[in-house]
């Protein structure tokens, strides 16, 4: 209950802030290795809220608190239907809703775990995060990490809608996210 009702205010604060003007924002970059985050407890950084609650502070912050997630044993909770994630942009959540629609309860190209790039979590360990940010609302970043043992790199695209920072495509090596989807609702329709 008390998730919905933070969606819900989230949701109205994004409806208001995105016909606001955004902040300016100096261009930054940052480069950090990390084996976790620094800011609140292995019980607090596995829920969604811990992510929400960071979403405006910047997308080094955004970023930070999603792995931060992986590397205190992995997302709790259930995720948000498809296509109402509001840790993807507008543009991300129509395409994983039409992914949804397409597969017609088969199952759909999204399958798996878009931020670990994975099905299953084993140890997990954060080896380097940077994030470049050259516009006020946009950013990339850079994370590696250890997924049982395997090393992975997936490049995250931030969008700023309103006053929060949002995933607007998953990179992993060379396979965007965002164009598979795309590919699947032109497909459909």
């Amino acid at each position: 209950m008390r998730v919905r009702m933070s969606l819900i205010v989230l949701a109205a604060c994004g409806t208001v802030a995105a016909c606001s003007p955004a902040d300016e924002a100096q261009p930054t970059v940052t480069a950090t290795a990390t084996a976790g985050a620094d800011t609140a407890s292995a019980a607090d950084v596995q829920s969604r809220d811990a992510i929400y609650a960071v979403q405006s502070e910047g997308p080094d912050a955004f970023v930070r608190a999603i792995y931060a997630r992986y590397t205190a044993g992995g997302p709790t909770g259930e995720p948000p239907a498809p296509g109402q994630d509001p840790l993807f942009s507008r543009t991300m959540n129509a395409l994983i809703a039409a992914d949804v629609r397409a597969a017609n309860g088969e199952v759909p190209t999204l399958n798996y775990d878009p931020f670990c790039g994975c099905q299953d979590q084993g140890d997990f360990v954060v080896t380097a995060l940077a994030v470049a940010q050259a516009d006020p609302n946009a950013a990339d970043a850079n994370v590696s990490f250890t997924n049982a043992g395997q090393a992975k790199e997936m490049r995250l695209k931030l969008v700023r809608e309103g006053p929060n920072w949002k995933v607007e495509d998953i990179v992993d090596g060379d396979r965007s996210l965002h164009d598979a989807l795309m590919a699947v609702a032109e497909a459909a329709g």
